[in-house]
């Protein structure tokens, strides 16, 4: 942690990733949502794995798929969420269903 006091006097307090990680890590909270974010983010990287295995670009995932390109763009850019029925719509292209495990 890094401590700062401005001119007004008041102290700002600065903490890296690390030490707010180490803090945060222990709540209940934190680990679920930690945990769903990092399970999306996988779902993520296998619709690119499987669009470029079928050496699809996203245009002709599009085209399978029935939504706007711009749609793949987002969910492959792991900084969107995506609806089930999105999901399932791209797992039926790939001859894939989705599974609750």
């Amino acid at each position: 942690m890094k401590t700062i006091k401005t001119k007004d006097g008041k102290i700002l307090k600065f903490y890296t990733t690390d030490e707010v990680f180490k803090k945060d890590s222990k709540s209940k909270f934190f680990i679920e949502a930690y945990n769903e974010e990092l399970a999306r983010l996988n779902l993520v990287g296998e619709i690119k794995k499987l669009r470029l295995a079928k050496k699809y670009p996203q245009k002709d995932l599009r085209q399978k798929a029935q939504m706007a390109q711009s749609v793949i763009a987002r969910i492959e850019s792991g900084e969107h969420s995506f609806s089930l029925g999105t999901l399932s719509r791209i797992a039926k292209v790939f001859k894939k269903e989705v599974q609750l495990v």
